[in-house]
Protein backbone atom coordinates (compact mmCIF):
# COMPACT_ATOMS: atom_id res chain seq x y z
CA UNK A 1 0.00 0.00 0.00
CA UNK A 2 1.25 3.47 -0.88
CA UNK A 3 -0.25 6.17 1.34
CA UNK A 4 -0.65 9.66 -0.14
CA UNK A 5 -1.65 12.60 2.08
CA UNK A 6 -3.67 14.94 -0.13
CA UNK A 7 -4.69 17.58 2.45
CA UNK A 8 -7.92 19.53 2.27
CA UNK A 9 -10.52 18.18 -0.14
CA UNK A 10 -11.51 20.98 -2.53
CA UNK A 11 -15.10 19.65 -2.91
CA UNK A 12 -14.44 18.94 -6.58
CA UNK A 13 -15.01 15.21 -7.19
CA UNK A 14 -13.01 15.44 -10.42
CA UNK A 15 -9.82 15.90 -8.36
CA UNK A 16 -10.27 12.54 -6.59
CA UNK A 17 -8.32 9.55 -7.93
CA UNK A 18 -9.84 7.40 -10.66
CA UNK A 19 -8.99 4.52 -12.94
CA UNK A 20 -10.67 3.44 -16.14
CA UNK A 21 -14.12 1.98 -15.47
CA UNK A 22 -14.48 -1.80 -15.53
CA UNK A 23 -16.73 -3.28 -18.23
CA UNK A 24 -20.34 -3.41 -17.04
CA UNK A 25 -19.65 -1.27 -13.95
CA UNK A 26 -22.76 -0.13 -12.05
CA UNK A 27 -22.69 3.00 -9.90
CA UNK A 28 -23.98 2.51 -6.36
CA UNK A 29 -27.26 4.20 -5.50
CA UNK A 30 -25.72 6.63 -3.01
CA UNK A 31 -25.33 10.30 -2.15
CA UNK A 32 -24.48 12.36 -5.22
CA UNK A 33 -22.00 14.68 -3.49
CA UNK A 34 -20.08 15.19 -0.25
CA UNK A 35 -22.63 17.72 1.06
CA UNK A 36 -25.49 15.21 0.81
CA UNK A 37 -23.30 12.48 2.30
CA UNK A 38 -22.35 14.79 5.19
CA UNK A 39 -26.03 15.45 5.95
CA UNK A 40 -26.87 11.72 5.88
CA UNK A 41 -23.82 10.77 7.95
CA UNK A 42 -24.26 13.53 10.53
CA UNK A 43 -27.96 12.73 11.09
CA UNK A 44 -27.15 9.01 11.36
CA UNK A 45 -24.31 9.86 13.73
CA UNK A 46 -26.63 11.69 16.12
CA UNK A 47 -29.12 8.81 16.04
CA UNK A 48 -26.36 6.25 16.70
CA UNK A 49 -25.00 8.29 19.60
CA UNK A 50 -28.45 8.52 21.21
CA UNK A 51 -28.99 4.75 20.79
CA UNK A 52 -25.56 3.91 22.23
CA UNK A 53 -25.99 6.28 25.18
CA UNK A 54 -29.40 4.71 25.85
CA UNK A 55 -27.57 1.37 26.03
CA UNK A 56 -25.17 2.82 28.61
CA UNK A 57 -28.11 4.18 30.59
CA UNK A 58 -29.93 0.82 30.47
CA UNK A 59 -26.80 -0.88 31.83
CA UNK A 60 -25.85 1.61 34.54
CA UNK A 61 -29.06 3.57 35.28
CA UNK A 62 -28.35 6.27 37.89
CA UNK A 63 -24.56 5.82 37.71
CA UNK A 64 -24.71 7.37 34.23
CA UNK A 65 -25.71 10.77 35.61
CA UNK A 66 -22.82 10.89 38.07
CA UNK A 67 -20.44 10.01 35.24
CA UNK A 68 -21.80 12.32 32.53
CA UNK A 69 -18.75 14.56 32.98
CA UNK A 70 -16.81 11.76 31.23
CA UNK A 71 -18.48 12.74 27.94
CA UNK A 72 -16.25 15.81 27.67
CA UNK A 73 -12.84 14.07 27.92
CA UNK A 74 -14.16 11.14 25.86
CA UNK A 75 -15.32 13.55 23.14
CA UNK A 76 -11.89 15.20 23.11
CA UNK A 77 -10.18 11.80 23.06
CA UNK A 78 -12.33 10.74 20.11
CA UNK A 79 -10.80 13.58 18.09
CA UNK A 80 -7.41 11.94 18.61
CA UNK A 81 -8.56 8.81 16.79
CA UNK A 82 -9.67 10.59 13.60
CA UNK A 83 -6.37 10.02 11.82
CA UNK A 84 -5.79 6.45 13.19
CA UNK A 85 -9.37 5.64 12.13
CA UNK A 86 -8.50 6.50 8.53
CA UNK A 87 -5.19 4.62 8.75
CA UNK A 88 -7.15 1.48 9.71
CA UNK A 89 -9.18 1.95 6.53
CA UNK A 90 -6.03 2.51 4.48
CA UNK A 91 -4.27 -0.71 5.55
CA UNK A 92 -6.91 -2.74 3.68
CA UNK A 93 -5.74 -1.29 0.37
CA UNK A 94 -2.97 -3.05 -1.53
CA UNK A 95 -2.25 -0.25 -3.99
CA UNK A 96 -2.41 3.55 -3.78
CA UNK A 97 -4.64 5.10 -1.13
CA UNK A 98 -5.27 8.84 -0.75
CA UNK A 99 -6.13 10.64 2.50
CA UNK A 100 -8.23 13.84 2.48
CA UNK A 101 -9.56 16.20 5.12
CA UNK A 102 -12.93 17.91 4.84
CA UNK A 103 -13.42 19.57 8.22
CA UNK A 104 -15.98 21.99 6.78
CA UNK A 105 -18.42 19.09 6.32
CA UNK A 106 -17.12 17.15 9.33
CA UNK A 107 -15.31 14.38 7.44
CA UNK A 108 -11.91 12.81 6.95
CA UNK A 109 -11.70 10.07 4.35
CA UNK A 110 -9.44 7.78 2.35
CA UNK A 111 -10.06 6.69 -1.22
CA UNK A 112 -8.31 4.27 -3.49
CA UNK A 113 -9.40 3.23 -6.98
CA UNK A 114 -8.37 -0.44 -6.71
CA UNK A 115 -10.90 -3.25 -7.01
CA UNK A 116 -11.77 -5.33 -3.99
CA UNK A 117 -14.26 -8.01 -3.06
CA UNK A 118 -17.49 -7.10 -1.32
CA UNK A 119 -16.25 -8.65 1.95
CA UNK A 120 -12.88 -6.89 1.86
CA UNK A 121 -14.73 -3.61 1.25
CA UNK A 122 -17.09 -4.31 4.18
CA UNK A 123 -14.18 -5.24 6.48
CA UNK A 124 -12.20 -2.20 5.34
CA UNK A 125 -15.20 -0.01 6.14
CA UNK A 126 -15.95 -1.62 9.52
CA UNK A 127 -12.44 -2.26 10.90
CA UNK A 128 -11.79 1.12 12.62
CA UNK A 129 -15.33 1.18 14.01
CA UNK A 130 -14.78 -2.23 15.56
CA UNK A 131 -11.39 -1.27 17.06
CA UNK A 132 -12.24 2.21 18.34
CA UNK A 133 -16.01 1.91 18.79
CA UNK A 134 -17.60 -1.50 19.30
CA UNK A 135 -14.83 -3.11 21.40
CA UNK A 136 -14.45 -0.23 23.91
CA UNK A 137 -18.24 0.12 24.09
CA UNK A 138 -18.75 -3.56 24.92
CA UNK A 139 -15.85 -3.60 27.42
CA UNK A 140 -17.32 -0.53 29.13
CA UNK A 141 -20.72 -2.22 29.37
CA UNK A 142 -19.20 -5.40 30.82
CA UNK A 143 -16.96 -3.76 33.43
CA UNK A 144 -18.49 -1.02 35.61
CA UNK A 145 -15.10 0.46 36.53
CA UNK A 146 -14.56 1.12 32.82
CA UNK A 147 -17.80 3.01 32.19
CA UNK A 148 -15.70 5.71 30.48
CA UNK A 149 -14.94 3.18 27.71
CA UNK A 150 -18.64 2.82 26.97
CA UNK A 151 -18.92 6.61 26.57
CA UNK A 152 -15.81 6.70 24.36
CA UNK A 153 -17.05 3.72 22.33
CA UNK A 154 -20.48 5.31 21.88
CA UNK A 155 -18.89 8.46 20.46
CA UNK A 156 -16.54 6.47 18.21
CA UNK A 157 -19.40 4.28 16.95
CA UNK A 158 -21.37 7.37 16.01
CA UNK A 159 -18.36 8.80 14.16
CA UNK A 160 -18.47 5.81 11.77
CA UNK A 161 -21.90 6.64 10.31
CA UNK A 162 -20.50 7.25 6.81
CA UNK A 163 -18.78 3.86 6.95
CA UNK A 164 -22.02 2.10 7.89
CA UNK A 165 -23.67 3.83 4.94
CA UNK A 166 -21.02 2.35 2.62
CA UNK A 167 -21.42 -1.09 4.22
CA UNK A 168 -25.19 -0.95 3.77
CA UNK A 169 -24.80 -0.01 0.11
CA UNK A 170 -22.35 -2.84 -0.54
CA UNK A 171 -24.45 -5.47 1.23
CA UNK A 172 -27.72 -4.46 -0.40
CA UNK A 173 -26.56 -3.61 -3.92
CA UNK A 174 -23.66 -5.91 -4.81
CA UNK A 175 -24.58 -9.36 -6.13
CA UNK A 176 -22.63 -12.45 -5.15
CA UNK A 177 -19.12 -12.55 -6.62
CA UNK A 178 -19.14 -8.85 -7.53
CA UNK A 179 -16.17 -6.59 -6.92
CA UNK A 180 -16.20 -2.90 -6.08
CA UNK A 181 -13.96 0.10 -6.60
CA UNK A 182 -14.01 3.82 -5.92
CA UNK A 183 -14.04 6.18 -8.86
CA UNK A 184 -13.81 9.77 -7.75
CA UNK A 185 -16.53 10.33 -5.17
CA UNK A 186 -18.60 7.28 -6.10
CA UNK A 187 -18.47 3.54 -5.60
CA UNK A 188 -19.10 1.10 -8.45
CA UNK A 189 -19.56 -2.65 -8.57
CA UNK A 190 -19.01 -5.07 -11.43
CA UNK A 191 -18.95 -8.80 -12.13
CA UNK A 192 -15.42 -9.89 -13.05
CA UNK A 193 -15.07 -11.63 -16.40
CA UNK A 194 -13.89 -15.18 -15.83
CA UNK A 195 -10.75 -16.24 -17.64
CA UNK A 196 -11.40 -19.06 -20.15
Amino acid sequence: MKFHYQGKYDLNPETLPTKEHKPGAVKFREAENSKTLAIIANLASILLLVICLCGVYMRYRNAVFSNLWLLVPCSLASLLILFPHEILHAVWFKEDVYFYTNFKQGMLFVVGPESMSKWRFVLMSFCPNLVFGVLPYVIGLLEPSLIWMSFFGAIAISMGAGDYYNIWNALTQMPRGARTYLHGFHSYWYQPIEEK
